[in-house]
C-alpha cells in the first residue's frame, strides 16, 4: 500500500506547478492535478480506515460498533478512482442489508452470516461505476428493526450494540444505526441506509448528520433484504445536503428487476444543479406544530430553526394536524403482511447453502439459537407477521393507510395551506441505550406520513439539546425530491445554531 503512496508523491514532486492564467491547462498541469487528487484520495481513505480502527475496534476506544467489515484495500482503490466519475474515489459504507459482491450480507442476523452472494445490488453497481469506493458494511438494527416490538435500536447478533458518537451510552436510533454513527464519527465520506419508517431519518437526526429518504421507486431495492415493497427505499446519509444530493444523483434510476422504479428514469435528475444558490425567499412552508412534541429543549431548537427560515425570507404557515389513528394501525397490517411475503421471496432465491429460506425458518433459527439471538429481546413481530395471511385485510389496510398519509395527508396539507413542504423536528434527543426494556421513542416528528405515502423526507441538523443532536425534517410531495434538497441546502446556509461535535464519551462525562 505504501508503494502507491510513494508513486503518487513522486509524481507530485516531479510535476511543475500550474501557472495562474485564463487559457486551458497544459498536459503537465493536468497530470499534476490528477496526481494531487490521487494522493489526496489515498490519504483520505487511509485516515478513515485508521478512524474505524481507533473508534470502532480498539479496546481502549469508544468501540462504537458502527462498522461490521472493512475493505483493507480501499485506499488503493480510492487512489485508482480519484479521477473517475462524479464520486472521484470517495468512500461509502453500505448498510449490511444491501448486497455487495465482496462481503456477506447479514441484515445483522447470525442466520445470514455466510450469505455471500457474490453480487452487487444495482445501487452499489451505480456507485462503483461513478467512481465510488465501497469501504465496508455498517451495523444495523437486526432485520432492519422489524423482529421485535421491544428491540434496542442498533443491536444485531452479528455486530452487537452500535453506540451514539455524541454520547456512547445513548441510542444511535435505527435501523441504519451504523451508517449514522459511522458518518458522524468521520469513518467514511458517505453511507447508504435503508428506510421503511424512520430508519434513515431517525439515526441521521440523532447522530447529527443529513439523511434523505427518497420517493419510494426512485432508487432500486433489488438485492436489498426487504421488509415492505410498499415502503422500503435506500437513501444517502452524509454530512451535508450537497453530498446527499450527489449520492442520490448517482443511485437514482430505473431497474428492470424492481417494478416500483419503472418511472424513476423519468424523474431522476442531477440533484446538485442549483443547490448552491437555492433560496428560501418567498417560499411558503407548513409548520407542523403538534409534531414538535412537548420537550422544551426541542421546541427551543425548532423555534430557532423557524426564525432562521423566516430571516432567510421563507413564509411559515402554522398547521394543526393530528395523525389519524387508523393510519398507524393499518401500516402495521401492511408491514407484517409484506414482511412475510417479501422476505420469503428474497430468502428462497438466495444462492448458496443458507439455513433460512422463509420467515418461518428465521423464527425457528432464532429459537434454536436463543442464547445469542434472543438474549435481549424476542421476535414477537416476526411471529405476528407469520400469522398475518389475510390478503383482503391487507389490501384494505394498504389502500387506507396510503390514502390517509398521501392524498388526504401530505397532498391535502400542501394544497390546503398553499405550501411546498412540511417541517417538524425529526425526532427528540437520543434516549439511553436500554437492552432490558428496549427503545424509548418520543412523540416527535411526522416521518410516518412520508414513510407510508412513499414521499421524500430530508432531515438536516438544526441544533442540540444537552449535547444531543436534533434534526429538522422537510417533507414534500411524491417525486418532489429535488425541492426538498433545495430547501435543505438553503436552510443549511441560513442556520445560525452552532452544531456540536461527537465527544465519544458517555453522556455527562
Amino acid at each position: 500500500m505504501r508503494l502507491v503512496a510513494f508513486s503518487v508523491l513522486s509524481a507530485l514532486a516531479l510535476a511543475q506547478p500550474a501557472m495562474a492564467r485564463a487559457d486551458k491547462p497544459t498536459k503537465a498541469e493536468k497530470a499534476n492535478s490528477a496526481a494531487t487528487a490521487t494522493f489526496e484520495a489515498y490519504e483520505r481513505t487511509e485516515t478513515q480506515i485508521a478512524t474505524i480502527a481507533r473508534l470502532d475496534d480498539a479496546p481502549a476506544g469508544p468501540q462504537l460498533n458502527a462498522v461490521i467489515v472493512v475493505n483493507s484495500d480501499a485506499s488503493i482503490r480510492s487512489a485508482q478512482m480519484a479521477n473517475t466519475g462524479r464520486l472521484k474515489g470517495h468512500t461509502l459504507l453500505i448498510k449490511d442489508n444491501i448486497e455487495t459482491a465482496e462481503f456477506a450480507t447479514t441484515a445483522g442476523s447470525l442466520a445470514l452470516k455466510d450469505n455471500r452472494t457474490g453480487r452487487d445490488a444495482p445501487l452499489v453497481t451505480r456507485l462503483r461505476g461513478d467512481g465510488g469506493v465501497i469501504l465496508g458494511k455498517t451495523n444495523l438494527s437486526e432485520w432492519a428493526n422489524i423482529r421485535s416490538s421491544a428491540s434496542s435500536s442498533g443491536w444485531s447478533g452479528v455486530g452487537g450494540q452500535t453506540k451514539n458518537p455524541y454520547a456512547t451510552d445513548r441510542s444511535p436510533c435505527g435501523s441504519s444505526s451504523g451508517s449514522g454513527a459511522a458518518i458522524a464519527a468521520g469513518m467514511a465520506w458517505a453511507a447508504i441506509g435503508t428506510e421503511t419508517d424512520g430508519s434513515i431519518t431517525c439515526p441521521a437526526s440523532m447522530n447529527g448528520i443529513v439523511g434523505f429518504k427518497p420517493t419510494v421507486g426512485l432508487v432500486s431495492r433489488t438485492y436489498v433484504v426487504p421488509i415492505s415493497h410498499s415502503q422500503d427505499t435506500p437513501g444517502p446519509m452524509t454530512t451535508s445536503v450537497a453530498d446527499a444530493a450527489l449520492v442520490l444523483s448517482v443511485i437514482a434510476g430505473s431497474d428492470p428487476l424492481d417494478s416500483a422504479t419503472i418511472e424513476a428514469d423519468k424523474h431522476k435528475q442531477d440533484y446538485t444543479v442549483g443547490l448552491g444558490t437555492s433560496s428560501l425567499k418567498g417560499v411558503r412552508i407548513g409548520v407542523l406544530r403538534k409534531q414538535a412534541g412537548r420537550h422544551p429543549g426541542v421546541k427551543k431548537v425548532f423555534d430557532q430553526a423557524q426564525a432562521d427560515l423566516t430571516a432567510a425570507g421563507a413564509i411559515l404557515v402554522p398547521i394543526d394536524y393530528d395523525f389519524p389513528e387508523a393510519m398507524g394501525t393499518d401500516e402495521g397490517t401492511v408491514l407484517y403482511f409484506e414482511l412475510r411475503e417479501d422476505m420469503g421471496k428474497y430468502l428462497s432465491a438466495l444462492p448458496g447453502n443458507i439455513p433460512v429460506k422463509s420467515l418461518a425458518d428465521v423464527i425457528a433459527f432464532n429459537q434454536a439459537n436463543a442464547a445469542t439471538e434472543l438474549r435481549w429481546f424476542g421476535q414477537d413481530s416476526f411471529e405476528r407477521a407469520e400469522k398475518n395471511v389475510d390478503r383482503a385485510a391487507y389490501d384494505k389496510a394498504r389502500a387506507n393507510s396510503f390514502r390517509l398519509a398521501g392524498p388526504e395527508g401530505i397532498d391535502a396539507l400542501l394544497a390546503k395551506h398553499n405550501v411546498v413542504a412540511l417541517i417538524a423536528p425529526t425526532e427528540g434527543p437520543a434516549w439511553m441505550i436500554d437492552l432490558v426494556t428496549g427503545d424509548h421513542f418520543a412523540s416527535v416528528g411526522a416521518g410516518s406520513l412520508a414513510a407510508i405515502a412513499g414521499y421524500p423526507h430530508l432531515t438536516v441538523p438544526m441544533g442540540q439539546v444537552e449535547g444531543m443532536p436534533i434534526g429538522l425534517s422537510f417533507i414534500g410531495p411524491q417525486w418532489g425530491d429535488k425541492g426538498m434538497l433545495d430547501l435543505g441546502a438553503a436552510y443549511e446556509r441560513a442556520r445560525t445554531a452552532v452544531l456540536g461535535k461527537p465527544r465519544f464519551k458517555r453522556w455527562g462525562e
